[in-house]
């Protein structure tokens, strides 16, 4: 199917090269060259800027570049009389050759024989000397008006109108656009428009917008047909007219020619990018199945599965536009390359600290060290996971803050996840305090538990444990660890726990104050043993009696 394609786009272009070619060698003379060199152009009678004929015979010692010269004087002795009267022909023999002769007014502008034939162009002397005086007839008119005043005005007279045509047609431009404005801002008033209305803050009125854009290229395209016009019109100008013509000629027939060469590779590439999307859609059907859990594949977990799709994604796209690219119209052109090397220098230079991000973001979601909705504490900041992306990661604070932290940090430090462990979603909250060695510890422990048992948003179902971190010179350090209750807020959790160890060390008499001593006390700081379990606390049944 691919190749037939081909066949048929490269028929097509063939057929329309031919086409255009002879369209042009049908209206253009054989004898001037198209691209004269220096030699040639001296060799060359013009008139009006336009080629005529290229001579090149010798007459004795007179050479084809001193022909021109004369016959160029000989058009300059021209009056307004002889230009009034048409070109002929006539019959001679100069210098044992046969010639033709053209005459304005019985008097000899120039002499082409065989010789000054040029063998490619396959004429006979009669058909040259035909077209010959087709393209000084056409000059001579022009000349002929140029002498006319009536013509003149008659010229000045057309630009005028041309001039208010022009401005008509702009004005109207104008005033339409203004029309399909109001138009379509009304229906978009009303809710009309046929584009959806969540589109148009992105888009706004974009049909007034084509609307003008249209207008613009019209005037354009009007501004230029009405100046190839006027410069047909008068004889000084006229060159300028056909030469506008004939440049909107060639550049059509460039544009069509590079439209038609260009089609095969734009079927290839639309082909490559078909086929990627469907590969796409087939990864996406499986990626999905994998993260409702549906489907088990070895190394791809339901909370990776976003990652592992995105990086699929650009991996398949960089390969389909690497299979595409010789086949984009231009990929050859120097331009083409300028730009792809000026955009690889570019991605090359600025993308060493965002690859370091991105890598980071990998290792990030494919360690599973945190996830979103997870409460996680990095160097300072202390929060829930709200975004895990490519470059950082979102926090949400206990004072409600987000704070962006870039991935290549958050890999390079300490992650504490205080909720990983708990798949029902509570998490561990601990606290501390500082109490002198004069408090039992027994009653310590009983008091941190009451304040844990009294507080809100705590899961009872875990008992709170305390601990004895360190006994330090002047005191013991203790932690209390309790499981709060799934969706509470860690920051209200631990505001709530300090509130109620202050009431019950209140309650009890403790002060939570730890003690430094200056200089040795008089008596030992110690807990005699009838003081272990003072309340709260209470003696196990066996220490009772």
């Amino acid at each position: 199917m691919l190749r037939w394609v081909v066949e048929m786009n490269r028929f097509l272009l063939a057929f329309l090269t031919c086409f255009l070619v002879s369209l042009t060698l049908s209206t253009q003379a054989a004898e001037p060259r198209q691209q004269p060199i220096e030699q040639e152009r001296a060799r060359t009678v013009y008139i009006f800027h336009q080629p005529i004929v290229m001579l090149q015979a010798k007459f004795g010692i007179t050479t084809p570049e001193e022909r021109v010269l004369r016959i160029r004087n000989t058009l300059r002795n021209f009056t307004q009389e002889d230009v009034r009267e048409p070109l002929k022909i006539v019959p001679v023999t100069r210098y044992n050759q046969q010639g033709r002769l053209i005459v304005m007014n019985s008097k000899p502008v120039m002499l082409l024989t065989q010789e000054d034939l040029d063998e490619g162009d396959d004429l006979t002397l009669d058909e040259a000397a035909q077209r010959v005086l087709a393209r000084m007839e056409t000059q001579r008119t022009a000349l002929r008006d140029q002498y006319d005043s009536d013509w003149l005005a008659l010229a000045a007279v057309k630009t005028a109108a041309g001039v208010l045509a022009l401005v008509i047609l702009w004005y109207g431009a104008y005033r339409s656009w203004r029309w399909v404005r109001r138009f379509y801002h009304r229906r978009i008033l009303e809710n009309r428009s046929l584009v959806p209305q969540h589109w148009r803050r992105f888009i706004g009125a974009i049909e007034a917008r084509l609307y003008a854009l249209l207008m613009i290229l019209l005037s354009i395209l009007a501004f230029y047909v009405w100046l190839s016009w006027v410069f047909s019109l008068f004889p000084w100008t006229r060159v300028w007219g056909s030469s506008l013509g004939d440049w909107s000629l060639r550049v059509l027939r460039e544009i069509a020619l590079s439209i038609v060469s260009a089609l095969p590779g734009i079927m290839i590439v639309l082909i490559i990018f078909l086929i990627t999307a469907f590969i796409l859609k087939l990864l996406k059907v499986v990626l999905n199945q994998v993260e409702a859990g549906r489907l088990q594949l070895p190394g791809v977990h339901p909370e990776t599965v976003g990652a592992t799709r995105k990086l699929i994604s650009v991996v398949v796209w960089l390969f389909a536009l690497s299979a595409a690219y010789p086949f984009l119209p231009g990929a050859n052109s120097l331009a083409f390359k300028g730009i792809s090397v000026f955009f690889g220098l570019m991605l090359t230079l600025g993308s060493a600290g965002v690859m370091n991000h991105a890598m980071s973001g990998l290792v990030l979601i494919y360690s599973r060290a945190l996830r979103k909705g997870d409460v996680i504490r990095v160097a300072d900041n202390e929060g829930l996971v709200s975004e895990i992306g490519m470059l950082a990661t979102k926090i949400i604070t206990r004072e409600n803050y987000v704070v962006t932290v870039p991935n290549a940090v958050v890999v390079s430090g300490k992650i504490t996840n205080l909720s990983v462990q708990n798949p029902d979603g509570g998490i561990n909250l601990t606290v501390g305090v500082t109490i002198g060695y004069d408090t039992p510890w027994r009653q310590v422990h009983a008091m941190l538990e009451l304040a844990a048992k009294r507080a809100k948003g705590i899961d009872l179902s875990h008992p709170p444990l305390v601990r004895q971190l360190s006994l330090m010179d002047w005191y013991i350090a203790y932690e209390l660890q309790v499981r709060l209750l799934p969706g509470q807020s860690l920051a209200a959790a631990r505001n709530e726990l300090h509130s109620n160890i202050q009431d019950v060390f209140n309650e009890f008499n403790v002060q939570i104050m730890s003690p430094n001593f200056v200089m040795q006390p008089d008596g030992a700081v110690m807990v005699s043993k009838e003081n272990w379990y003072q309340a709260p606390a209470s003696a196990p049944e066996g220490d009772k009696e």
